[in-house]
């Protein structure tokens, strides 16, 4: 199952704390994880949070101002996000493919604004305010469930075919034929799916690999290697692991 590393935390930096819990069974397929991202003091100084493109779309919390929630998904680089130096985020990270509602309301930076979409974002974004930790995971599923039901999140086929295939893809055609699909048909479904085109998907989740697994089984060389993760993440591979949990 694809796995993406959580977002950038400097390694320096002691006084946020991230946590991830699995979905329950019936959401696996469509949920990689519910998070928090949160201080447990106000720091010292501004947080940045250095966001890796993973291509998940994440419903977004802001607990510490219940108007401000979203839908967002990331690029093909990185952003780094100033958080301030005290919040309290939460939210839904949804694998990609799944989201099926309109593309035209994702966000792609930070969210400092109120929530003025359809979807019960300011509502949920109460709920999980006022429940204890261990009760926000059946906020979440509830949620998604209602997502489910009007038919904004469902099962994509030609990603979860591909995703279930990542260990021996390593081209576009090798993509295209884990789909089913000839190339022309693979760009029209993943531009609707995930936004992306072939290309594009194909980096971003030969970077993700690249965390979990030697980067020869994704990469011509090295210097390819260190050429690309530069590239989509601002550092170089030692610089990353140096700075950064992972």
């Amino acid at each position: 199952m694809y796995n993406p590393v959580k977002d950038g935390v400097k390694k320096s930096v002691q006084a946020v704390q991230y946590t991830e819990a699995a979905p329950p069974a019936d959401l696996v397929g469509l949920v990689h994880s519910f998070w928090e991202l949160r201080t447990e003091t106000v720091l010292t100084e501004d947080f940045s949070l250095h966001v890796l493109p993973d291509a998940c779309v994440n419903i977004l919390f802001n607990l510490f101002d219940t108007r401000i929630a979203a839908v967002t998904a990331r690029q093909t680089t990185y952003v780094a996000l100033n958080l301030g130096k005290t919040f309290h985020y939460a939210g839904i990270q949804f694998l990609p493919g799944v989201w099926q509602g309109d593309r035209g309301e994702i966000a792609t930076g930070f969210v400092d604004t109120p929530y003025t979409g359809k979807l019960p974002l300011i509502a949920t974004g109460k709920k999980l305010a006022a429940a204890r930790p261990d009760e926000r995971p059946k906020i979440f599923a509830e949620l998604v469930m209602w997502l489910v039901g009007q038919k904004l999140v469902a099962a994509d086929p030609v990603t979860a075919n591909i995703l279930a295939d990542l260990e021996s893809i390593e081209t576009v055609a090798d993509m295209a034929a884990s789909a089913n699909l000839s190339p022309r048909q693979l760009q029209r479904s993943l531009r609707r799916s995930t936004g992306f085109s072939p290309h594009d998907f194909l980096k971003i989740l030969r970077l993700q690999q690249s965390f979990r697994n030697h980067y020869r089984s994704f990469y011509a060389d090295q210097s390819h290697f260190i050429h690309s993760f530069r590239k989509i993440t601002g550092y170089t591979p030692a610089e990353f692991f140096r700075n950064f949990d992972v």
